[in-house]
């Protein structure tokens, strides 16, 4: 297996409509980072553009933050996030 990178969190809500994932930290997250989400059949990589902390657009959060932000497929609570 390819390296899976650091374990960063794990989605706490998605919301279809809109395709929007919040993750509750374990570490730091920031725009530019990529991303790799992992759970049930799903497992794909993505990069991180834009987020959101309490509804405001953020370049960087940290542990304990709960973060939104677009994904490009669909995801579940409690799937993994790492960072790669």
């Amino acid at each position: 297996m390819a390296d899976e990178g650091k374990i960063i969190g794990k989605i706490s809500h998605y919301f279809g409509h809109i395709s929007v994932a919040v993750i509750d930290l374990s570490d730091t997250l920031k725009i530019g980072d990529t991303i790799r989400i992992v759970g049930g059949e799903t497992d794909f990589t993505q990069a991180v553009t834009s987020m959101e902390v309490d509804h405001k657009k953020v370049d960087s959060a940290k542990k304990g933050d709960s973060v939104g932000f677009k994904v490009d497929q669909k995801v579940r609570d409690d799937y993994k996030v790492f960072k790669v």
